[in-house]
């Protein structure tokens, strides 16, 4: 049996430096070598798990190099059974300064079987079909991305895992652990589950071996740890009020931290997180475990939020900043100071919102500008909830506010007035030069499309830059067919300034957007590249029509040239 549990996975990399994540089955040394350079680290253990984050140093810009995997000196990847050999080396492919950034994007993927009853129920995984694709196992279709470049990096919006939604090996799981008829029933309960949870989600191996040679960067979204999280002050009091919300919460946000946090983090910004600093210093003969510590961050996260951020940014010279919004955890939720972002959230995103790039990414798993009627409906909603017509209609408000979802940056009105401010100083240069785009990636929606801004003429701004709103959803979970209607009749028209709709109830938004494609409602993945001032997107499902259920082919659904 192979040492290795789980990856590995390829997380950060730039133009001279790599790390590397895996969970190993038990306390080791692991080491990376990658041609003439490798790195090494002990497991830290959490939870009775074993996991490493291995750095690798001294590339050369622009190099595509094949690595290798050992533990306790022992190779353990690439493995050599037929079903990952198809697949071929796993290699760390550097960034090269100049070279227009290409990366792909995405949210929403149940791990569900391959298999036709696993189609039948939620659709061909995106994800699968792009690593089949890219490691020449299917045909090439030439209509599903302009050439067969591997994009710099895979950005997943929210929802890699659902602890809420369970599939049936997950079920099995949790039935061989306790009694599913007593709360919390087949969702989620701890660490543990949640360490199963993401083995499903990751071991497949055409997936295992996508994640192991192309970087990424995550965020979380709700069903990460449950459905609505933090939609309002009584939904979070009725999950605290339960005998089980407490170690599902610091399980949940635990197991964030090591199976996608640490990697999303730069060398430098892992070197100013106290509990990797506690990781990367300790020298004991033991392996370190943090079981304790990681407990408590988790907790202090859920309970008061501003004790540590999970957002986070990436500058690619001067040609992208991307910077990742935690639209989650950071929410304060009291009906009298309502808001998605804390403050130290908000100044934190505000520092990060200015010019000087060709481009400036935002990627927050909720949608910053959704459909125009959706977008209405939630900044109704939000101001009935504040009590702007009444203490009676107020209470209604908070209760409809739970049952609909009315939780997205609509919904909390001040900050995405806020935010969109932020955006339009931007775009006029009013924060430095302005860029060629400035561009939200969402996910969450079980819908994509492109939405394109502009400001409220009474703001009397000129933008310089492309305001484009860009969501991928989902990469398998697809929306009932019930709601495609009513999200398509939503989608008509363009948004109207929210303070003038609703009689000055809520603050007047600086912008103005339309859908300009879209909605559509494929299981996908999306790719954008920059060009110049401007980008191109393009969103691909996978098609077994005519092939095996587990062969799928990769073929565009839409694509959208903006700016420039």
């Amino acid at each position: 049996m192979t040492r290795l549990r789980l990856g590995p996975l390829l997380r950060h990399v730039d133009d001279t430096t790599a790390t590397i994540w895996v969970e190993t089955e038990s306390a080791a040394t692991v080491s990376v070598v990658a041609g003439e350079r490798s790195g090494s680290a002990r497991t830290f253990s959490a939870h009775g798990h074993h996991y490493a984050l291995v750095g690798v140093e001294g590339f050369r810009p622009g190099t595509s190099t094949s690595y290798t995997v050992h533990v306790d000196g022992e190779q353990v990847w690439p493995e050599t059974e037929p079903e990952h050999a198809a697949f071929g080396p796993s290699v760390i492919a550097t960034l090269e300064p100049g070279r227009p950034l290409r990366m792909a994007f995405g949210s929403c993927r149940v791990s569900i079987s391959h298999d036709e009853q696993g189609i039948a129920e939620h659709g061909v995984d995106a994800l699968r079909a792009y690593a089949l694709r890219l490691a020449g196992v299917t045909p090439e279709d030439e209509k599903s991305q302009p050439d067969s470049r591997r994009p710099d990096l895979v950005l997943f919006l929210g929802d890699q895992v659902y602890a809420d939604e369970t599939s049936p090996r997950m079920k099995d799981f949790i039935e061989q652990r306790r009694d599913p008829q007593e709360a919390p029933w087949y969702e989620l309960k701890d660490f543990e589950e949640y360490a199963h949870l993401y083995r499903l989600a990751w071991s497949d191996p055409a997936n295992r071996w996508l994640l192991s040679t192309l970087p990424s960067a995550m965020i979380f979204d709700d069903h990460d740890i449950r459905d609505d999280w933090n939609t309002s002050v009584d939904w979070r009091r009725k999950m605290e009020a339960t005998s089980w919300w407490h170690d599902r919460v610091v399980g949940g946000l635990g197991a964030y931290w090591v199976y996608q946090h640490l990697g999303n983090l730069a060398p430098a910004d892992l070197a100013e997180d106290p509990l990797w600093q506690h990781i990367s210093s300790y020298d004991g003969d033991a392996e370190l475990d943090i079981t304790t510590e990681l407990d408590n961050l988790a907790d202090a996260a859920d309970q008061h939020p501003d004790s540590y951020r999970w957002s986070y940014a990436r500058e690619f010279d001067t040609q992208a900043r991307l910077v990742v919004v935690d639209s989650r955890a950071a929410r304060v939720l009291q009906p009298d100071r309502r808001s998605i972002l804390d403050e130290a959230e908000m100044e934190w995103l505000d520092d990060r919102m200015r010019g000087d790039v060709d481009h400036l990414i935002v990627g927050t798993s909720l949608p910053f500008l959704m459909a125009p009627a959706l977008h209405h409906v939630e900044a109704f909603g939000e101001a009935l909830a504040e009590g702007a017509w009444g203490r009676q209609l107020g209470k209604l408000g908070e209760r409809l506010r739970r049952v609909a979802d009315l939780e997205h940056w609509a919904a909390f009105e001040e900050g995405f007035v806020r935010l969109a401010t932020m955006t339009t100083e931007v775009a006029a240069g009013e924060r430095g030069r302005a860029p060629g785009t400035v561009t939200f990636l969402s996910g969450d929606v079980h819908h994509s499309y492109v939405a394109e801004a502009w400001p409220d003429p009474a703001s009397g701004k000129q933008l310089s830059s492309a305001v484009v709103q860009a969501v991928c959803s989902p990469i398998r979970n697809p929306l009932p067919s019930v709601m495609r209607t009513f999200v398509h009749m939503a989608a008509l028209g363009a948004a109207r300034p929210t303070g003038r709709l609703l009689g000055g109830k809520v603050p007047r938004s600086p912008l103005r957007w339309r859908l300009t494609k879209g909605p559509w409602y494929d299981n996908n993945l999306a790719v954008l590249e920059l060009r110049g001032s401007g980008m191109r997107l393009w969103w691909s499902r996978g098609d077994v029509t005519g092939r095996p259920p587990d062969l799928p082919t990769l073929q565009l659904v839409a694509s959208a040239d903006v700016g420039g």
